[in-house]
């Protein structure tokens, strides 16, 4: 199984968001409520898209591939493929995912996990 970055990680990244939210607020002293909000947001959805990455990559990456949901014969991993997928808060993550091909029916997919 694939691991999330170690916690230190974490906090620093953690750490350098609220520093460049304050640093922000510091050269935006008459930014309204609704302004310190948009910031706030936007600096916190590019650490969630990180987040929402390490978490989808954290997954098994040994196994055999599922059954094939077309017509239920053995998949084979056909080696990764790269995705790019965009957030709920419109920040792109890259994934490097296993890829499985059913030699039966040609149905391919990206396992969750």
């Amino acid at each position: 199984m694939r691991t999330l970055e170690d916690e230190a990680a974490w906090d620093r990244h953690a750490a350098q968001v609220r520093a460049d939210v304050q640093a922000w607020r510091g050269a935006h002293p008459h930014a309204t409520l609704t302004q310190i909000e948009q910031e706030v947001d936007r600096r916190l959805a590019a650490a969630r898209a990180r987040l929402v990455a390490a978490l989808a990559l954290a997954g098994p990456v040994e196994g055999t591939p599922p059954p094939c949901p077309e017509c239920g014969g053995a998949m084979r991993w056909e080696g990764e493929r790269a995705r790019r997928l965009t957030t709920t808060h419109d920040e792109a993550i890259a994934l490097s995912r296993r890829y499985a091909r059913c030699p039966a029916c040609g149905t391919g997919l990206v396992p969750p996990g």
